[in-house]
């Protein structure tokens, strides 16, 4: 029975899972829409994940992404890491030598400044939509040319138009603009990837010595358009790792193999079973004190079996 790493990457618009063996090699991945249910998501992966490889050893279990906290509750994860550490660690491992890390997902976007193969700086992105994956999805829609094509078409302009990239309302406006001048699909695409870009290293990479090596990951790094207006706004080749989506799961699949393999703790992982139960999420205030902490609980089985949220750990510390 061949036996695995099982990292899992939850994000607001995507679920990404990757599967490693003993020696970092890839048997499995998988990159879904998240489709606002990251359990039923998640449960979907691991059914394709068992459908596909048959009986597994699940080693161990990593959990990353803003769904990392409720999702390494279902599954019962052995380590739980922010998506920093995960996407620098499967970075590093891949590009020894890397010194900037351009990640743009669904709703927000990070860049990682690396040296020596450790983190020095970083800046996420979660309140602009004009620098994330979600901004194309939405311009596609307006022009009605599918996301999968936007890339493409944008390598095909003849001509270079400057979209605003302030913001979506200014991008929008702008675009629209454009279309009644006469410029074409094609050269409209090419000018928002290149809006994408200017707003993304002007929010995020304002103030950071950015060098090559670049490594671009995230859903977004499979749009050809956007990887070449990188290249242009840097002046040199922007790398695009072969599983670019799936570099937060492979990293914490990464870190949860390391944690496995030098302490030697057996898995907390639940089971392939957990796809057929039934957790349930919500949330309520608590009024123990004047703090009115906000505090997240899942059930199963009508048992509270985990909450966070509280800062005296009232409810963390009383969970199993």
């Amino acid at each position: 029975m061949k036996g695995v790493y099982l990292g899992i990457d939850v994000g607001s618009v995507t679920t990404k899972i990757a599967a490693i063996d003993d020696q970092a090699g890839m048997v499995f991945t998988r990159y879904i829409r998240t489709n606002g249910q990251p359990l039923e998501s998640v449960k979907q992966s691991l059914r394709e994940l068992r459908n596909e490889l048959g009986e597994l050893n699940v080693l161990g279990v990593g959990t990353t992404g803003s769904g990392r906290q409720l999702v390494g509750i279902m599954v019962g994860a052995d380590v739980v890491k922010n998506e920093i550490t995960a996407h620098a660690t499967a970075t590093v491992f891949q590009y020894p030598k890397v010194r900037t890390i351009f990640e743009i997902g669904g709703q927000d976007s990070k860049i990682i400044v690396v040296q020596d193969g450790v983190v020095v700086d970083f800046a996420m992105n979660t309140v602009c939509a004009a620098g994330t994956g979600s901004f194309l999805d939405h311009q596609a829609e307006r022009l009605k040319v599918p996301i999968e094509q936007f890339g493409e078409l944008a390598l095909k302009a003849k001509k270079d138009v400057r979209i605003a990239g302030r913001c979506t309302v200014f991008a929008e406006s702008d675009m629209i603009a454009k279309q009644q001048f006469g410029f074409s699909k094609a050269e409209i695409i090419k000018g928002l990837c290149e809006a994408l870009v200017r707003n993304y290293i002007n929010n995020l990479g304002r103030g950071k010595r950015l060098e090559p090596p670049f490594v671009f990951q995230g859903g977004v790094a499979a749009n050809q358009g956007i990887r070449a207006a990188f290249e242009k706004e840097m002046g040199c080749e922007i790398i695009v790792p072969n599983h670019a989506g799936n570099m937060g799961s492979i990293g914490v699949a990464l870190i949860v193999r390391d944690y496995i393999q030098e302490t030697g703790v057996p898995t907390k992982f639940r089971g392939f079973d957990v796809a057929e139960l039934e957790f349930v999420p919500s949330s309520f205030e608590c009024s123990g004190c004047s703090n009115h902490c906000e505090i997240v609980k899942v059930e199963l089985n009508s048992k509270m079996i985990a909450a966070w949220g509280d800062r005296c750990g009232k409810w963390t510390n009383n969970t199993i």
